[in-house]
């Protein structure tokens, strides 16, 4: 992209307005994807003049864009990045690259009419992707000669695709608002042809310096690059943690997730359309326990920043702008002790450690995390006896498979072996209600559910029930039938918007 098109996007103004009264807000793949529904719903929203602005939007890529940079994030499926590390011949990597790019051009002509925004989005598609092109040429080049070890440079390559996602997205809503007459402002922090390796803060405050947030609609790249590295440090989660640093660091009266669905006490698919409800009002604790269980209304590291600046945080349905959504606070309790959700993990793998001469002995404990942070295995709970340590994780076939491997080695004469189960949990910012463990137990035990295992901890915001895969289902439509309750139970109202 030229440098005129750049700076006809930016605009910055001389000075920031002060950072008061503002939102930040977040929209999600599968939102920014229902491009003319975002439009209408949420950044335009039925605003004009002075109250379309006074609000910073951290954007993520489109979906399925992310899985064709780097890999699909279900099934495994190789994009750019994977295929690029598996390619001993470098035949194939240019190929994965070119279906990304068809990808970006036909996302570009679903949401432009032929014209220059189209042209400036389709080029500025073709700028880097062709950038792309020649840094995976020069680093092939290098591998083919044996001689370098290139594991730090293909990190910064999974960083670089990253970027391209997000970048791909908040330019086209950038163009999409100037092309509606409001003076959207794209804010690129994925670091293109940037050799400067800031830290995260310096990146977002250096990237929204001089903007004028009274005048402008900041559309900011959920991916920002910094020396911490995004995608190692958090994965998938790193444009919530853009979001979240976004919102400290500007003092935001409030912090917004815009969702294609409402934060709700159970998956309507499970539960029925008429038994689902919104949750209203919950605080962090709560989004921590859905986050441990993959269910993330906002990851834990983006969640604890928001929690401690005091910024509320907002979920929204994308798809009904009407509704206040779910706000999420750090103060909240239930006035009475009630479950507000119930849901789970239902590919979960029990990983079980018998050693007879544990009892005493120390080591054993350190040994098994040690190899589950090796092999990234997410710990959704932990149980253990005088002689048996059992971790129910969140991991792949293979790295679980690699996790006993290392142990069998570390520990020979332990007994180490892997149980295929699902983790429903029932969750609420106050659990301390009497009886009900019993009402639970005897819910999953009408609906003909074994049991193979309870978590409860003291502190009373969720219970976990260790299953078979086959009932996780049917436990969750128990458990909410009987917990929660069906179509006349009221939900908890939001309070309105803040800003």
């Amino acid at each position: 992209m030229s440098m005129d098109m750049k700076a006809e996007l930016t605009d910055p103004s001389p000075v920031m307005a002060t950072m008061a009264n503002h939102t930040v807000e977040k929209i999600g793949g599968t939102s920014i994807t229902a491009t003319d529904t975002v439009l209408r719903n949420v950044l335009i929203g039925g605003r004009s003049g002075d109250a379309l602005y006074r609000r910073i939007f951290v954007v993520s890529a489109y979906a399925g864009i992310t899985n064709l940079l780097l890999e699909h994030k279900k099934t495994g499926e190789p994009g750019v990045y994977a295929t690029f590390i598996n390619d001993g011949t470098g035949d194939e990597w240019g190929g994965a690259l070119e279906r990304l790019k068809s990808a970006m051009l036909e996302r570009n002509a679903t949401i432009f009419t032929p014209g220059p925004s189209r042209h400036q989005a389709d080029a500025f598609v073709a700028e880097r992707v062709e950038g792309v092109r020649q840094c995976l040429d020069d680093l092939h080049r290098l591998r083919s000669h044996g001689h370098f070890r290139l594991a730090e440079p293909l990190a910064a390559v999974r960083e670089m695709l990253a970027g391209l996602g997000e970048a791909h997205s908040a330019h086209n809503t950038a163009l999409l608002l100037r092309d509606k007459g409001i003076n959207g402002c794209f804010v690129d922090l994925t670091g293109w042809r940037d050799t400067a390796q800031p830290d995260l803060d310096t990146r977002i405050r250096d990237g929204l310096a001089g903007i004028d947030l009274s005048t402008s609609l900041p559309i900011v790249t959920g991916y920002a690059q910094c020396k911490e590295g995004m995608v190692g440090r958090y994965d998938r989660g790193y444009s919530e943690m853009t979001f979240s640093r976004a919102a400290v660091l500007t003092g935001a009266a409030e912090a917004i997730i815009h969702k294609e669905f409402h934060l709700s006490s159970a998956d309507p698919k499970q539960v029925g359309e008429a038994n689902a409800r919104k949750i209203g009002l919950t605080n962090y604790d709560v989004a921590d326990q859905l986050a441990n269980l993959g269910m993330e209304a906002i990851h834990p590291r983006a969640g604890r920043g928001l929690r401690q600046a005091g910024i509320w945080l907002r979920v929204k349905n994308t798809f009904d702008p009407a509704d206040d959504g779910t706000l999420i606070r750090g103060d909240y309790v239930s006035d009475r002790p009630r479950v507000e959700i119930v849901t789970g993990l239902r590919n979960g793998t029990a990983l079980e450690f018998f050693e007879q001469d544990m009892v005493g002995e120390k080591g054993y404990d350190a040994g098994i995390l040690e190899a589950l942070t090796r092999h990234r295995a997410w710990i959704i709970a932990k149980s253990s006896n005088a002689n048996t340590i059992t971790h129910y994780l969140r991991a792949s076939g293979t790295a679980v498979r690699r996790v006993v491997e290392d142990l069998e080695k570390r520990f020979p004469t332990a007994g180490i072996a892997t149980h295929a189960v699902s983790v429903v949990s029932v969750i609420g910012s106050d659990l301390n209600r009497p009886g009900l463990l019993a009402d639970a137990l005897g819910a999953l035990a009408q609906a003909g559910i074994s049991v193979m295992g309870v978590q409860h901890q003291i502190r009373n915001v969720d219970v976990q029930f260790i299953l078979a895969r086959d009932d996780f289902d049917r436990a969750v439509k128990a458990l909410h039938d009987r917990l929660i309750g069906t179509a006349d139970s009221t939900p908890m109202p939001a309070p309105a918007i803040a800003a």
